[in-house]
């Protein structure tokens, strides 16, 4: 049985407390596929770039598999999404806010002048950043550019 109606597996429920954090920006996260929250991207993606510097510092208790998608609601509905698909190795030790945090960075660091953030509104709020909202403090969006996250 699914655990929600928009979080259809049990994979899907143990990422989304991070990657609901995409729902702030132009990256899709996986919502209009079978498997949102563990898929993200976009037409945009650089996937080699990026695959190559999380291979650096790899995610505890998942591995990112390179995947292609198409939404068939939401963000780039009707588009190929290049991204990746979270396979959780090790739930124990998968930390979902930390490790979409790592993603949101390598996205900006390589993907600039196309990754963006979602501007208002979101839910019924008509001003904040939806970013903002979701992470719970601006300061934090503001840092993502510098902080080291391991």
């Amino acid at each position: 049985m699914a655990p929600s109606p928009n979080l259809p597996t049990p994979t899907s429920a143990l990422v989304y407390p991070g990657q609901v954090l995409w729902e702030g920006t132009n990256v899709s996260e996986g919502r209009g596929t079978t498997q949102p929250f563990e898929l993200f991207g976009a037409p945009f993606f650089d996937v080699f770039r990026l695959e190559a510097e999380l291979r650096q510092a790899p995610i505890s208790g998942a591995i990112l598999r390179p995947a292609a998608f198409e939404p068939t609601s939401n963000k780039w509905q009707g588009q190929c999404c290049r991204g990746f698909q979270i396979h959780l190795t090790d739930p124990h030790r998968y930390a979902p806010y930390t490790a979409t945090l790592r993603l949101l960075q390598a996205v900006i660091r390589h993907q600039p002048e196309q990754f963006s953030w979602r501007p208002p509104p979101y839910e019924y709020e008509y001003e904040k950043l939806p970013i903002d909202l979701l992470i719970g403090d601006a300061s934090i969006r503001q840092r993502l550019r510098t902080w080291t996250l391991s």
